[in-house]
């Protein structure tokens, strides 16, 4: 069993942290949980180190915070998790299966929204964007050989799209797979922003990044939407 280092990116994540450590800190082969957080003014520094998880901080950026994170990291096996997204429970086992294969240096898992609010068929888009374009998405728990990481000059520092660069930088150096198990994760940017309205901008972003728009314009269309919200909630108080 490899040793596996757990990367968390974090922003004000005092609500979801405390399920996904409880679920992250049970699976097999653990080898030590990375925090990386990005300014948090709530409990979720405070809760990460209660847990003995290693505390890093930076400028908010999912790249760069991966980034950071990976970089100190000692386990044989990196896996980046989202900071609401529930491994299973043989989440450990599953990995070393996937890399032992031939030529395997990391991959995936399949994800299923755990709450209302997305559409369903999360599984089926996830085996799609696998087919036909070799990319994952950020909250399948992306995972990857530590040594193949380090080829590919780690994750790269871009605001948005950070998981396609990365899965880009590896095909050189190896196979991504799908792994045969399931993630569940929070819904929650579909109920505060509207499904339809996040499917739209997720494809917009989607769509230009295949066209070859470059991460940093496709942040602007990603979090414009978010920023209206929180103004919005601002107004309100």
């Amino acid at each position: 069993m490899p040793a596996i280092s757990i990367v968390i990116p974090t922003l004000n994540e005092a609500a979801e942290l405390p399920e996904t450590l409880h679920r992250a800190m049970v699976i097999e082969g653990l080898h030590e949980i990375i925090v990386v957080d990005a300014g948090s003014t709530d409990a979720t520094q405070a809760f990460a180190r209660e847990n003995n998880c290693t505390i890093l901080e930076c400028d908010p950026s999912r790249g760069k915070q991966l980034r950071l994170g990976a970089e100190h990291a000692t386990g044989e096996i990196i896996l980046f998790l989202h900071a609401d997204t529930w491994l299973p429970e043989n989440a450990g086992a599953v990995i070393a299966d996937t890399i032992a294969k031939p030529g395997i240096i990391g991959g995936a898992f399949y994800k299923c929204f755990r709450d209302g609010g997305a559409l369903p068929g999360s599984r089926l888009r996830c085996w799609l964007l696998w087919k036909f374009t070799k990319r994952l998405f950020g909250d399948q728990a992306i995972f990857v050989k530590r040594t193949a990481l380090e080829q590919a000059s780690g994750v790269p520092d871009v605001p948005l799209m950070e998981e396609f660069e990365l899965c880009k930088a590896l095909a050189p150096h190896g196979k991504l797979a799908l792994a045969p198990a399931t993630v569940l994760t929070s819904a929650r940017k579909f109920r505060e922003e509207g499904t339809l309205k996040t499917y739209w901008r997720m494809m917009r972003c989607l769509t230009r990044y295949f066209l070859g728009a470059p991460p940093q314009r496709l942040a602007s269309i990603y979090y414009e939407a978010t920023a209206n919200v929180r103004e919005a909630q601002d107004a309100k108080i």
